[in-house]
């Protein structure tokens, strides 16, 4: 039985806000993506990303 997840704190959802900003600021690029799990084509990449 799959249990619901429970709904982020108000700190949890701060904290998750400051990751995700840095993710955008800092985060690996589509061809890094892609060098780390074996794809050479970008457009494959962001297939799997949608």
């Amino acid at each position: 039985m799959k249990r619901e997840p429970r709904p982020l704190s108000a700190r949890q959802e701060a904290v998750m806000a400051v990751v995700r900003s840095w993710i955008i600021e800092h985060g690996p690029t589509i061809r890094e993506i892609g060098a780390r799990v074996g794809l050479s084509s970008t457009s494959s990449v962001a297939y799997q990303l949608a």
